[in-house]
């Protein structure tokens, strides 16, 4: 097998690992996010909008890679715009979750305020799958 192949086949099989992992981490965001209160509107309705569009964009791109028709220079753009996307979510959602710290009072703020922690985790994992993705779809796109 030349060169070529084996890196084509290595990125191949790394971008379907990254992609199931950014639809399950991104379906975790959105569901943490979905299962708190969703206080103050604004900054936690974009991280909504960023799950649902990168869920939505990464399932597209599934469908679109099992018929064979990812060949194109959108994807690596896709998922580098995802990425950023995510960052500026993950801030976000940090910094509403600090603001939070502060009001916990009851056992179920305390559990919200975990929820929320656990929505900043993920949502930071997610940003760095999709920016691995991205590197990984830009190389497979340059070798293609």
């Amino acid at each position: 097998m030349s060169l070529n192949k084996t890196l084509r086949l290595c990125c191949t099989t790394i971008q379907i690992i990254l992609e199931l992992s950014c639809r399950v981490i991104g379906g975790l965001v959105w569901i943490l996010v979905a299962s708190t209160r969703v206080a103050p509107d604004n900054p936690l309705g974009w991280v909504m909008f960023v799950s649902v569009f990168c869920f939505v964009g990464t399932t597209l791109w599934f469908f679109i890679f099992a018929c064979g028709g990812n060949k194109s220079s959108f994807w690596p753009g896709f998922h580098f715009l995802a990425a950023v996307f995510y960052l500026s979510a993950s801030v976000v959602l940090a910094y509403v979750t600090i603001q939070n710290k502060n009001s916990m009072g009851t056992f179920e703020e305390l559990k919200i305020y975990r929820l929320d922690i656990s929505a900043v985790v993920m949502s930071h994992v997610a940003t760095l799958l999709y920016f691995l993705h991205a590197i990984f779809s830009a190389i497979r796109w340059k070798s293609a």
